[in-house]
Formats: C-alpha cells, sequence, structure tokens
C-alpha cells in the first residue's frame, strides 16, 4: 500500500470513530441483502412452480423438487430471522422461535397462491393487450411486485424487522412499484404498467382495484411529538375502496381519506379529502393549442 492509500485508510478509519450511527462494528450480522433476493427469487419458484425455472418439472417429480426447495427456503429464512430479531428488545425475542417464524410464514404460502391467482386474472380481464396467463406470470413487473408484497405482508404482520422491507425494495428495484410490505391489499388487484407506483405503509386497499402507472397512495405532513420528531406507527395513508380504478399520476393522501368503492379518479388528480362511493373525479378541461408544424416552421424561418 502506497502513502496515498494509507492515508485514505486512516482517514475512512478516524471516519469510522467519528461519525456514528452508519457503522456496524463488533456486532452481530444483520440480515444479508444478497440472501434476501435469493430468497425471494426461491420464493417466486415455490408460487409460481414450472414458470421460472431453467429446466421443466415434470408431473412426477413436482413434490420431491417442491420438498427440496421448500427446505432450502426454511434453512435461510431462518438464518435471516435470526439476523434480523437481533433488533429486537428481549421482550419480543421470546414471543416466537426463528425456525417456528419461518414455518408459520411457509405455512401461509397457499393462501397467498390463491391470492395471486385472483391477481393474474384481474390482470388478463383488466389490460386488453394480455394474451394469456402465460404471459402475465412471466412478463409483467406487478405481478412480482404484488407476489414479493403479499408475501412481505405476512412477515411484517409477524413483527420480523428488516426483512419485509428488504424484499419489497428488492423487487421495487427490479420493477419500479414501490409497494410497501405493511399495505394490506385485497384480492383481484392489479396495477397497469406500473413504473412509479407508491403504496405507503398504512394503505387499506379492497378487492378488484385497479392502478395505473405513477399513482401514489401517499402521506400527508406528519405528526410529530413534543421534540418535533415523527410520531410512528399512526394511519397515514388512504383506504381505497372495493372497484375502484384510479387512472395514471393522480396522488391520494392522508391517513383519513377514503375513496369510497366504485369510484373512479382521473389521471393527474390531485386528492385529500374522502371522495364518496360512486364518484368520478376528474380535472377540469385544459385548452390545447394546436397548430401546424409545417406552417409555424415556415413562420419561423421568415422571421
Amino acid at each position: 500500500m502506497d502513502i496515498s492509500e494509507r492515508k485514505i485508510v486512516d482517514d475512512l478509519l478516524l471516519s469510522y470513530q467519528e461519525v456514528g450511527g452508519i457503522n456496524r462494528i463488533d456486532s452481530a450480522n444483520l440480515p444479508s441483502r444478497p440472501a434476501i433476493a435469493t430468497l425471494c427469487e426461491d420464493l417466486l419458484q415455490i408460487l409460481f412452480p414450472g414458470f421460472l425455472e431453467t429446466e421443466a418439472i415434470e408431473a412426477e417429480n413436482l413434490e420431491k423438487e417442491t420438498a427440496q426447495l421448500l427446505s432450502k427456503i426454511a434453512i435461510a429464512l431462518e438464518k435471516e430471522i435470526k439476523r434480523s430479531v437481533r433488533l429486537l428488545n428481549e421482550v419480543n425475542l421470546k414471543v416466537k422461535d426463528p425456525k417456528d417464524l419461518a414455518l408459520d410464514f411457509l405455512s401461509e404460502l397457499p393462501k397467498i397462491r390463491g391470492l395471486l391467482r385472483t391477481d393474474v386474472e384481474a390482470a388478463y380481464e383488466g389490460d386488453p393487450a394480455a394474451q394469456s396467463f402465460e404471459e402475465i406470470i412471466l412478463a409483467y413487473p406487478c405481478l412480482e411486485a404484488i407476489a414479493v408484497q403479499r408475501m412481505s405482508h405476512i412477515l411484517y404482520y409477524f413483527g420480523i424487522p428488516l426483512i419485509p422491507r428488504m424484499m419489497t425494495e428488492w423487487v421495487h428495484s427490479k420493477t419500479g412499484i414501490d409497494i410497501h410490505p405493511g399495505a394490506k391489499i385485497g384480492s383481484h388487484f392489479f396495477i397497469d404498467h406500473g413504473t412509479g407506483v407508491v403504496i405507503g405503509e398504512t394503505c387499506v386497499i379492497g378487492s378488484h382495484v385497479k392502478l395505473y402507472h405513477g399513482v401514489t397512495l401517499g402521506a400527508r405532513s406528519f405528526q410529530k411529538d413534543n421534540e418535533g420528531n415523527p410520531i410512528k406507527g399512526i394511519k397515514r395513508h388512504p383506504n381505497v375502496g372495493d372497484n375502484v380504478i384510479i387512472y395514471p399520476g393522480a396522488t391520494i393522501l392522508g391517513g383519513e381519506t377514503v375513496i369510497g368503492a366504485r369510484s373512479t379518479i382521473g389521471a393527474n388528480a390531485f386528492i385529500m379529502n374522502s371522495i364518496n362511493e360512486d364518484s368520478l373525479v376528474a380535472l377540469s378541461e385544459v385548452e390545447h393549442e394546436i397548430k401546424n408544424k409545417r406552417n409555424h416552421k415556415e413562420a419561423d424561418g421568415n422571421g
């Protein structure tokens, strides 16, 4: 190591001493990002057998291959849960053994598959471009984002720290769809296109809801305590009733905001108050100036 590199190392070591809060030295490992990514991929393979493997699955081998993959997932998940719960206090640590938590989570997978079937149906029925269930499972980013969120929601409900957010952020980085694991989402959920959708932690979304790209279901200004810190654990995000459609770019904010069932929210709407059932919300018409491009260019050239 030359003198310049040595100085950089010394400066970094000094920074580690002086700048706290972003170091984790002499501490046990936290969940591994690569391990969580692998877990998500393996879990998706369990949920959609025959779609994500490199080799075809024969019916006669399905039980064996499923058992092997499930065992691999159980071992890996238990390891990451052990790492995760180190952030909890001793009282919470006594609630459940990491192995039991992993098995409890895995026992929910059949129910999650049932919900995902309804999500595939919603995508097929809600998108004229969809040619088959196979296309939706293999090519629609919304299904991957929803599948990971539905799984992470179980871990979130169990009170396991870090892992649920790591899962949804992994799929967020892949799809551009940001759904917090705390959000409660009903059946037949479809996000068309999907890029830029944000769904906050305390959102409650009913069944047969369809969102388009760029929709935000977010929070208003945060309530603060006497020391000026945001109060956590309170309702901050809107509720969306059954059979609601929200078009691109709409922003709906606030924990007291409710979008009534069967309502349609038009593109680019900005909403901070509740909307009654069976409502249509649309921006007032904006005039567009339309010019002939050729005449416009000629006028500029003669200018």
